[in-house]
């Protein structure tokens, strides 16, 4: 899969912005052919790098903007000042890489609101186990970006349900816009 995917998508839908989970080991070995494939945010794990600020020089050199994942275990203390202004994204996994389908991780939340007050002007993203039941505190928590898979796929009703997803977001952000110009 991966860049020869992106690839194909790029070219069967002009415009697409491809935001590019990379769950891989040596992330840097990767950012050229995703770029080439039209990826467009290039997101890769803390765990996974030795550095994280020239990965991310890395992945801006080649066009594309850059996020930066943290797994359940990881504490959102890792995220320095340099590397949290850095990217244009953190990601907060609530479940463990790599299985869909998995139950959500209600105590990574407090990372979201940890980062949020950390990084208010950085796109927040949860993944894993997010769906109707989950999506109000993550985006209470300063979450504006939601990855929901089998809470989409599994629906009987998918539009309503991202319908949903979209409307808790949007009416948190409201709520921390509101907050920000009183």
């Amino acid at each position: 899969m991966g860049p020869p995917i992106l690839s194909c998508v790029h070219k069967g839908v002009p415009g697409i912005f491809m935001d590019c989970h990379m769950m891989v080991a040596e992330p840097e070995k990767w950012v050229d052919d995703v770029a080439k494939a039209g990826g467009g945010l290039y997101c890769f794990h803390y765990e996974a790098t030795k550095n994280p600020l020239a990965l991310v020089q890395q992945i801006r050199d080649k066009g594309m903007k850059a996020g930066i994942a943290l797994s359940p275990d990881t504490p959102s203390s890792v995220i320095t000042d340099e590397v949290g202004n850095a990217v244009d994204m953190i990601l907060v996994m609530t479940v463990h890489p790599g299985k869909g389908g998995q139950k959500f991780i209600e105590e990574c939340v407090v990372k979201v609101s940890e980062l949020r007050a950390r990084f208010p002007n950085v796109n927040i993203e949860v993944d894993g186990g997010v769906g109707p039941k989950t999506v109000e505190v993550c985006a209470e928590a300063g979450s504006n970006v939601i990855v929901a898979g089998t809470a989409i796929f599994a629906a009987e009703d998918p539009e309503g349900v991202i319908q949903q997803l979209k409307a808790s977001v949007d009416k948190a952000q409201a709520k921390f816009a509101s907050n920000a110009s009183s």
